[in-house]
């Protein structure tokens, strides 16, 4: 079965970025403009392995998605991932303590996703 993963971000540029390393990474890819349609998404019923969110959205931001997503007891083992330009000490500190796994600042490669998703164990350690 194909890892699973959900990019949800407000800019259709960006989601699309990300979705093609994903892809590249041999994950199915689903996306989500906000925080609102990411919970409706992983509500469907296919698991995910692991989100990717950004932070500045309109409707539902990163942090309140993260803080829904943790209280939903179904969404207990999705690993999430902040990706924002978000830089500041603080809201990485929020983030991971309102449920987020790890944290990713924009701009990035491809190799920081792929590195920090293996250190998550969502994707196997290269050989």
């Amino acid at each position: 079965m194909p890892l699973r993963a959900l990019v949800v971000d407000d800019s259709r540029a960006m989601r699309s970025i990300i979705s093609k390393i994903l892809a590249r990474l041999g994950f199915e890819v689903a996306q989500a403009a906000d925080g609102v349609e990411a919970l409706a998404t992983l509500s469907t019923g296919a698991p995910f392995d692991v989100v990717l969110s950004d932070w500045n959205m309109p409707e539902m931001n990163g942090l309140e998605f993260v803080k829904a997503l943790r209280a939903d007891p179904r969404f207990a083992r999705v690993v999430v991932v902040m990706v924002t330009t978000e830089t500041h000490i603080e809201q990485m500190m929020t983030a991971l303590e309102a449920g987020a796994n790890e944290y990713i600042m924009k701009p990035f490669t491809a190799e920081v996703i792929e590195d920090k998703l293996r250190m998550l164990q969502v994707l196997v350690p290269a050989p």
